[in-house]
């Protein structure tokens, strides 16, 4: 077969090598560096997890980075992301920085149309979410907030203002229907 099909000898075995190696040093730094690292929890935690796989991918094609400067890297990825995630813990104001703020769409059925609007949601993608916990109309739904995930999460019931997991997420008066 032609080059251009099948590449070098040294070039596969080259990655062959080099992939299961850099595969090693991430899942073990994957392992070390805890379950944080992985979590879908917020956009800074996604960009880290994007960046394992571009490191990945470069150091398994190009013939220009060498495995230590591909581990190097991810060891590097995961640092950054564990000081990042213990400097938020300890500082409110590293945490706004980071994380988005969940958002509150439905309240006692009354969807916040500003609130939808503000975060980009389709009223069908709140539909959707009510139907996947069985609850045929919106007027029957506690709350569904959109959390800082992405994801929505739906209440059957909304606790009294001001209490439960609803803490803090108080419709604005702008945000009713």
């Amino acid at each position: 077969m032609p080059d251009w099909i099948l590449g070098s000898l040294d070039g596969l075995l080259r990655t062959v090598v080099v992939g299961l190696l850099a595969y090693v040093a991430l899942i073990g730094t994957l392992r070390i560096s805890g379950k944080r690292t992985l979590a879908k929890l917020n956009a800074f935690d996604l960009v880290v997890t994007v960046a394992f796989g571009s490191v990945l991918a470069t150091a398994l094609l190009s013939p220009d980075v060498s495995l230590l400067s591909g581990a190097t890297a991810i060891v590097l990825l995961a640092l950054v992301q564990f000081l990042v995630s213990w400097t938020a813990m300890r500082s409110e104001r590293v945490e706004r920085a980071i994380k988005n703020e969940p958002a509150l769409l439905v309240l006692r059925g009354q969807v916040l149309h500003d609130a939808l609007q503000r975060e980009r949601i389709q009223q069908s993608e709140i539909y959707q979410v009510l139907r996947n916990q069985g609850i045929a109309r919106v007027e029957d739904a506690g709350a569904v907030v959109l959390e800082t995930d992405g994801s929505l999460s739906v209440l059957a019931e909304a606790p009294v203002a001001g209490a439960g997991t609803l803490t803090g997420l108080e419709p604005t008066s702008s945000g009713r229907p």
